[in-house]
C-alpha cells in the first residue's frame, strides 16, 4: 500500500494454502463471491449542462471523473460530496457498480477515443440538465441508447432555469426527443409536460413483475413531488412506454411522474422532479431539501432499482452490462417515414414518389430505375449486443422492363460492413432475374456479427439500356 513503507513479499507455499482455505471455508458457508464476477454496471453521470448551477448540486462527487480520488472505499453519503452523494455510494457500496463523472468543460460523445467516451459505459445519467445539447451531443446520446445503452433522464418542473440562460431541464429533454438526427418521431414515446405541480406524493401502479418497482434494492410504493413536472405517455408512438409512478389522480398517458421505455436495443427511464433525488448534502448556503429519506416516498430504492435495470441491458460498449439480451428492434426509422433520418443513402433514393408504391406508409428506399448506368447505394450502422440472436429482414419489390430470362444486367446486393468499412459478408445478390409483381420478404441471420458495431448496406448497380428498380421498404434488424 502506497505511503505505508510495507513492500510487496512473495507468497509463500503455506500461505497460499491458507488462502485456498480461507476461501473453501468462506465457499462452504456461502459468504464468498464467485470468481466469475460480471464485470461492474458502468454507470457515467453527466455535469456539463450546469448541473450545480443555482441551487442544484447534482454530482455523486467533488472528484471529478473518478469519485473514489475523494474517499476510495466510502461507507456513508457523507464520504462524497454532493446532493447525489446518496445514490453513488449506496452503488459504490454493492461491489457491481464502477461510476464516472463527465466534467464540466467537457463534451458527451459517442464512438471516440475519450474514456469518458459513452461507448465505454452502460448508463448514462442527465440529472436535471440546464443547458441544451449540441446537435453532435444529441445524434451521441441517441446513438448511444439505440445501440443498447440505457439512459436516466431526470427533470424539473418549467421554469427552473438555474443558470438564465433560457431553457429548463423540461426543455432540455423535450429538445434531445423532438429534435435530433436519429429518430425525431418521438422515440420514446413521452414528452415532458409543461408544468409545476408544487407538491404531491405520486403513488407506484401495481405490477408485482416490475423490476423497476420490485428490484434488489427494495420495493417501491411511490415518489415525492416538491415543484417537478410529469410527463404525456405516447404508446401510439412507442409501445414500449410504460408508466410506473403517477401524480395523484392521474392515470393511463397522462401525469406519469416516473416512466420507462426502451429505444433500439437501449432502455430509458424519465424521472420528472430533482428532489426526490437530493440526499440534502448539497452546496453550503443552497436550499436543501431530503428527499432521498423522505418517508413519503421509496425514492433511494426506486433510483436505485431503476440505475440497475437501465445498466442490466445489452450495454453500450463492447463487453459491458450483464450480457443479457433484451429483446429490440435495432434499425432507427424502419419504414423511412420520416424521410432519410438515420440513413445514409444515395440523393433521391428514399422517397415517397408514386412511381413505385411503398409497401406500408408513404416513404420507401428505390435504387436505381434510370435505364442508365448508375449506383445507388443505402446504408445505416448499428450496433447489435453481444449474447444475442440477431435476423436482418426487409421487404423487396423488383421492377424490371428486361426481358431476358438468363443474364442478371441489374443487380442489388444486401451486405454487412465492418466498423470501419471493409465487407464482412454478402447476405444476398438480387437482380432483374427476381423482378416480382409485389414485395417479397427476405430474411438474413446476423447472429455471428452480435457484440459488433456493423453498417448495413444495399448497393443497386444498373447496366445502360433497360431499367430495374430495386424498391426496399419496412427493414427490421431484431435481437433476442
Amino acid at each position: 500500500m502506497p505511503g505505508t513503507g510495507m513492500s510487496r513479499r512473495p507468497i509463500t507455499a503455506l500461505a497460499l494454502l491458507g488462502l485456498l482455505a480461507t476461501a473453501v471455508a468462506a465457499a462452504q458457508t456461502g459468504t464468498a463471491h464467485p470468481a466469475a464476477a460480471a464485470t461492474p454496471h458502468r454507470i457515467l453521470f453527466d455535469n456539463t449542462k450546469a448541473e450545480t448551477a443555482a441551487n442544484a448540486d447534482w454530482v455523486i462527487g467533488t472528484s471529478q471523473p473518478d469519485p473514489l480520488g475523494e474517499d476510495s472505499s466510502p461507507s456513508a453519503e457523507t464520504d462524497w460530496t454532493g446532493a447525489l452523494s446518496s445514490w453513488g455510494v449506496a452503488l459504490q457500496k454493492t461491489g457491481d457498480y464502477s461510476l464516472k463523472t463527465l466534467p464540466t468543460g467537457n463534451s458527451i460523445t459517442y464512438g471516440t477515443s475519450s474514456a469518458l467516451d459513452l461507448q465505454n459505459f452502460d448508463t448514462f445519467v442527465l440529472p436535471e440538465p440546464n443547458v441544451l445539447l449540441s446537435s453532435a451531443e444529441k445524434t451521441a446520446v441517441m446513438k448511444f441508447v439505440q445501440n443498447g445503452g440505457g439512459l436516466f433522464l431526470i427533470s424539473d418542473h418549467t421554469g427552473a432555469d438555474r443558470n438564465n440562460d433560457g431553457e429548463d431541464a423540461v426543455e432540455v429533454i423535450n429538445d434531445l426527443m423532438k429534435n435530433n438526427s436519429v429518430d425525431s418521431t418521438d422515440p420514446f414515446g413521452f414528452s415532458v409536460d409543461t408544468v409545476d405541480v408544487g407538491s404531491d406524493n405520486p403513488r407506484a401502479i401495481s405490477d408485482a413483475t416490475n423490476p423497476v418497482l420490485h428490484g434488489s434494492f427494495g420495493t417501491v410504493t411511490g415518489s415525492i413531488i416538491r415543484d417537478g413536472a410529469t410527463a404525456t405517455l405516447k404508446p401510439s408512438d412507442n409501445a414500449a412506454v410504460k408508466g410506473l409512478v403517477y401524480r395523484t389522480g392521474s392515470s393511463g398517458s397522462s401525469g406519469a411522474f416516473f416512466a420507462t421505455s426502451t429505444f433500439g436495443s437501449g432502455r430509458v427511464a424519465f424521472w420528472g422532479d430533482s428532489s426526490p433525488i437530493d440526499d440534502g448534502t448539497g452546496h453550503s448556503g443552497d436550499d436543501l431539501y431530503d428527499g432521498w429519506n423522505d418517508p413519503a416516498g421509496t425514492d433511494a430504492a426506486l433510483a436505485l432499482n431503476a440505475t440497475e435495470w437501465l445498466a442490466g441491458g445489452s450495454g453500450g460498449g463492447d463487453g459491458g452490462g450483464t450480457g443479457s439480451c433484451t429483446a429490440a428492434q435495432l434499425l432507427a426509422n424502419p419504414g423511412f417515414e420520416s424521410g432519410s433520418t438515420s440513413w445514409s443513402a444515395t440523393s433521391g433514393v428514399i422517397t415517397n414518389s408514386g412511381s413505385e408504391p411503398a409497401r406500408t406508409g408513404s416513404y420507401k428506399a428505390k435504387l436505381n430505375g434510370y435505364a442508365t448506368a448508375r449506383t445507388d447505394t443505402l446504408s445505416q450502422s448499428v450496433r447489435i449486443p453481444a449474447g444475442c440472436a440477431a435476423t436482418l429482414r426487409f421487404y423487396l419489390h423488383i421492377d424490371t422492363d428486361e426481358t431476358t430470362t438468363a443474364t442478371a444486367y441489374d443487380t442489388l446486393k444486401a451486405q454487412v460492413l465492418s466498423s470501419g468499412g471493409s465487407t464482412l459478408a454478402t447476405l444476398g445478390t438480387f437482380s432483374n432475374l427476381d423482378a416480382a409483381g409485389g414485395y417479397v420478404q427476405r430474411t438474413f441471420d446476423l447472429s455471428g456479427y452480435a457484440g459488433q458495431t456493423v453498417t448495413i448496406k444495399f448497393t443497386g448497380t444498373e447496366g445502360t439500356k433497360l431499367q430495374t428498380t430495386f424498391v426496399i421498404d419496412d427493414t427490421a434488424l431484431n435481437v433476442s
